[in-house]
């Protein structure tokens, strides 16, 4: 008899961010397949039995394949197990969590999906920064920064882009020379802000500031890393008011 999947989207970082659900899925789980930026503190929550599969990815270093993840879930979930597909975030913004439900789809295996907060929206709060403004945005865009042009991977509809007032770029601290060119050639006024946030919602979480002219030359001053997030727009002027999380070497106004 076959089992069930559980995809679960395990937060930024903050394990309190968990959703409840989420918190119940590691608790039922037999088998749990977890992604590089889940806090290892949720894996806690596990039954003592519980078998960890570990799934992270980063440059030159990866855990399983995802076609084996793919084989991994399917093989464990049709010998009767409860199995958690753990990542961070939430599982369906690049997450390839909607890939892995189309494999077990396709398996006849039952599957539930459970949302989570993404680091596009809890980054940037927890650095005092809102997506959305009545005064600043009233657009928002959540975008993936990998593609480059000069590597013929540039999909990104640049013209489009500019003219949405909040942009939030996953995955693009060693891509920002091209995002910042991309969108000043398209229209975006080169003084538009721009906050970087490393290790957001974690008491590693650190913030630069700058604009789309000076914020390639300020990451790699600092030696900012990924995981980040690069959050563009006049919303990134409003953290003078209203930032709220103690980052180390940062002073409220």
């Amino acid at each position: 008899m076959s089992g069930k999947v559980l995809i679960v989207g395990a937060g930024p970082g903050d394990p309190k961010l968990l959703t409840i659900r989420g918190l119940e899925c590691i608790q039922q789980a037999d088998v749990i397949l977890y992604d590089r930026l889940v806090n290892p503190v949720l894996l806690k929550h596990a039954k003592d039995n519980a078998e960890l599969i570990y799934c992270g990815k980063e440059p030159g270093k990866h855990g399983l394949i995802q076609e084996e993840i793919h084989r991994v879930l399917v093989e464990k979930s049709l010998a009767g197990h409860i199995v958690l597909r753990l990542k961070g975030g939430d599982p369906f913004v690049f997450g390839r969590g909607a890939e892995e439900a189309a494999v077990l789809r396709k398996a006849n295996i039952d599957y539930e999906i459970v949302p989570g907060i993404t680091a596009g929206i809890a980054a940037p709060a927890y650095a005092g920064i809102p997506v959305t403004h009545r005064d600043h945005a009233t657009s928002f865009a959540i975008v993936t920064g990998h593609g480059r042009a000069q590597k013929g991977q540039d999909f990104l509809k640049w013209d489009a882009l500019s003219h949405i007032d909040t942009l939030a770029f996953y995955m693009s601290v060693g891509n920002i020379e091209h995002i910042a060119a991309r969108l000043i050639e398209n229209g975006k006024p080169s003084e538009t802000p721009v906050a970087v946030i490393e290790w957001g919602t974690t008491e590693k979480q650190r913030t630069i500031v700058g604009t789309l002219e000076t914020i390639t030359n300020q990451i790699k001053k600092e030696s900012i890393q990924n995981p980040a997030m690069i959050l563009v727009g006049n919303v990134v002027s409003v953290r003078e008011e209203i930032a709220w999380f103690k980052e180390k070497g940062y002073e409220f106004c």
